[in-house]
């Protein structure tokens, strides 16, 4: 989670690619390079693993969740975004089939 704010914060549309799930991954450009947009700070509110770890239910391993809230301006008007954000552990072809983390999508709480 925190890598894929920090590819926002740098505006690596690489990156992002590259952790998004190919099956909700989207086709056109994830970032706009002409918006004035400016990230202020990033909140982890939890990880269903860390809970989960907890109470001993490590049910789906490759499989996680994570709430947070990215603080960001555009155009010096201040906005919050409020996710909680769903992650599979998989082999990344690109990688010659090496593990690692896709984001896949997410929902946002009221």
């Amino acid at each position: 989670m925190r890598s894929r704010y920090t590819a926002y914060t740098q505006r690596n549309e690489d990156y992002l690619r590259a952790t998004w799930h190919p099956s909700t991954r989207p086709q056109d450009a994830i970032l706009d390079p002409d918006e004035d947009l400016r990230w202020l700070g990033l909140e982890i509110k939890s990880a269903l693993r860390l809970r989960q770890r907890k109470a001993e239910l490590l049910d789906h391993p490759d499989s996680d969740t994570v709430e947070f809230v990215a603080r960001f301006k555009v155009a010096g008007r201040a906005h919050r975004l409020h996710e909680v954000s769903r992650f599979l552990r998989e082999p990344d072809p690109a990688l010659g089939g090496e593990v690692r983390w896709f984001y896949l999508d997410g929902t946002f709480p009221k």
